[in-house]
């Protein structure tokens, strides 16, 4: 599938679109409770969007970002400008101030389009951009102070755009920025090019064997490479079609997946924990899925979640949005994330090396080269950065801030000269080639699907007035994946914790608001006055080994409140569920 995208460098992803449209015509492609296209409505809108760009003088390289909830129009907007060499940028719309602000300002986008239920929010945070592009709203909305994108398209042609409109776009042009937290500090708009596009489109409708017969469920965020991208193109480069759901609910799956006939669909670890946990569904053995694929299905849920739910098959994986590793899990081995056989070693160079638990860092030889981890040891993962063509999976593209793509490149590390893609993520391999996940190093965690950085939070903590310094770092919780964030804070006036949890809410996406807090007088400090979180997070929010004020954020009460041994006790079992 993926083996002809280098031979033919001017197809690229809304070039497949459209021979598609031609092929499937009528045919369903993306699906919803909103809207359903064919394939030849998709085609369409893409290409009216397409001239929309060209009207509006969006050279290649310009930069439009979007913010909008999942829908099959988030997919037309993206295909068209990128048909004719604009840049879109996927933004989280479950971000707000300063965060949301960043994440506009780093790409200085020369338009934005906003849905409409998003731009009251959105025009709260205007004052933080530092450069306000042109935004068009994508529907009607309360205020009506934005021009509407989807009333202007409607002036253009929808046809089959000419050989002169495409402005020769190859593979080699970017194509989208997606946004990644990385390993510490704000999100990083991470660059996405057609290539990259193509190789995830097609390598994933192998690997699923995806056919017109066959139609996913997709109720992970379009923000996202898999929701966005895998998702949906692995099914539609061979004719079959995408149900795209805005937001993932367990009571709503079973329903979901048996009423739209679906065979495949796309996951995140928490989903199948949050689907095993939930009570039973009449419908959840009368699906006809054949296969689900997705990442972070942990072992302790998998065999429960495969024989309650009569799933034939799961197709395990490992990857990041703008890293240069894969991993696949193609013989179901539970809570593997993938096995590269030896006649495949030359196209994943992957290796796992030593590294300073507490600062992250590589640990070197008495040679200044990394050391290779021993079976079942764990390590960073890291890919081997190639520059050729003939490599194109080795590629690290980076971020749109040099200095930030230059500290996830490692050099020197088992020859001189050579260069190698630092994922952040800790891993073992076992005897049987056998990967797996362990965690993320660094200062970020991942929570509810999502990657926190620490910083982050802790400068939206410290920008409340009764606030002097703040530490922030992730739990584990029993029962949940990833870890939970905690803060310590230290005081300088009586905190309101009611106002506390409403500024953050207003700061923060809900995944990173952090469920507990811990009072002190200080903050323990290294030599160098770098904060140490490592025995705050072995200590954890246990009241028999904290001896500070502790709180959490309740789910029920939707409060803060005294976190003490029962309540403890409570989140422990399960009792209380996050």
């Amino acid at each position: 599938m993926t083996s002809l995208i280098r031979e033919n460098p001017t197809r690229t992803l809304p070039i497949v679109v459209q021979e598609l449209a031609e092929k499937f015509r009528n045919a369903p492609a993306l699906l919803s409770d909103h809207e359903c296209w064919t394939y030849q409505q998709l085609a369409e809108r893409m290409n009216r969007y397409a001239r929309w760009a060209l009207d509006r003088n969006i050279g290649r390289g310009d930069v439009v970002a979007l913010l909008m909830p999942s829908r099959p129009e988030y997919m037309a907007v993206w295909l068209g400008i990128t048909a004719v060499g604009g840049v879109v940028s996927l933004i989280n719309v479950n971000l707000v101030g300063t965060s949301l602000a960043h994440c506009i300002n780093i790409v200085a986008p020369k338009h934005l389009i906003v849905a409409s239920e998003l731009g009251d929010a959105f025009a709260m945070t205007l004052p933080d951009v530092k450069h306000v592009p042109t935004i068009w709203s994508q529907g009607a909305s309360n205020n009506n102070r934005f021009d509407r994108i989807d009333r202007e398209i409607e002036r253009h042609s929808g046809a089959a755009l000419t050989v002169t409109e495409r402005r020769d776009v190859t593979i080699d042009d970017r194509a989208l920025f997606m946004y990644t937290s990385g390993t510490t500090g704000w999100p990083k708009a991470a660059i996405i090019d057609h290539r990259r596009l193509m190789t995830w489109s097609h390598w994933f409708a192998g690997m699923m064997d995806t056919g017109p017969a066959d139609r996913m469920y997709n109720c992970l965020p379009l923000y996202h490479s898999i929701g966005g991208v895998v998702a949906i193109g692995a099914v539609l480069v061979n004719g079959g079609s995408t149900v795209i759901k805005e937001k993932f609910s367990a009571s709503q799956f079973w329903d979901d997946v048996t009423e739209w006939d679906c065979t495949l669909f796309q996951y995140i670890g928490e989903l199948c924990r949050y689907l095993t946990n939930a009570a039973p569904h009449p419908r959840e053995t009368k699906h006809r899925i054949r296969l689900c694929c997705g990442n972070g299905l942990r072992k302790d849920v998998w065999n429960d979640f495969k024989s309650r739910f009569r799933i034939p098959q799961i197709l395990e994986f490992y990857a990041a949005t703008e890293g240069n590793i894969s991993l696949f899990n193609v013989e179901g081995k539970p809570g593997a994330i993938g096995r590269v056989p030896s006649f495949l070693a030359h196209r994943f160079p992957a290796a796992l090396i030593k590294v300073d638990m507490e600062t992250g860092q590589p640990l070197r030889d008495e040679r200044g080269f990394c050391v290779r981890c021993a079976t079942n040891e764990i390590g960073q993962a890291i890919g081997k950065i190639s520059t050729g063509s003939s490599d194109a999976g080795g590629r690290f593209d980076g971020y749109t801030n040099k200095a930030e793509t230059d500290k996830k490149v490692l050099r020197n590390v088992f020859v001189a000269g050579d260069a190698w893609f630092a994922t952040g993520d800790l891993m073992r391999k076992d005897d049987q080639g056998y990967f797996y996940f362990v965690d993320r190093i660094g200062d970020t965690f991942r929570w509810k699907g999502e990657n926190v950085a620490t910083s982050e939070v802790a400068e939206a903590i410290a920008a409340f007035p009764a606030i002097a310094e703040a530490n922030v770092y992730g739990v584990p919780v029993p029962g949940t994946e990833g870890r939970a964030g905690m803060a310590v804070l230290v005081l300088k006036s009586e905190l309101n914790f009611e106002s506390f949890r409403t500024h953050l809410a207003q700061l923060l996406p809900a995944y990173a608001c952090p469920l507990f807090l811990r009072i002190r007088r200080m903050l323990d400090v290294t030599p160098t006055f770098k904060q140490t979180k490592a025995g705050l997070a072995a200590e954890g929010y246990d009241p028999n080994l904290v001896e500070d004020q502790l709180y959490f954020d309740h789910p029920v009460r939707q409060a803060f409140v005294p976190l003490d041994q029962l309540l403890f006790n409570d989140i422990q079992s399960g009792r209380i569920r996050l």
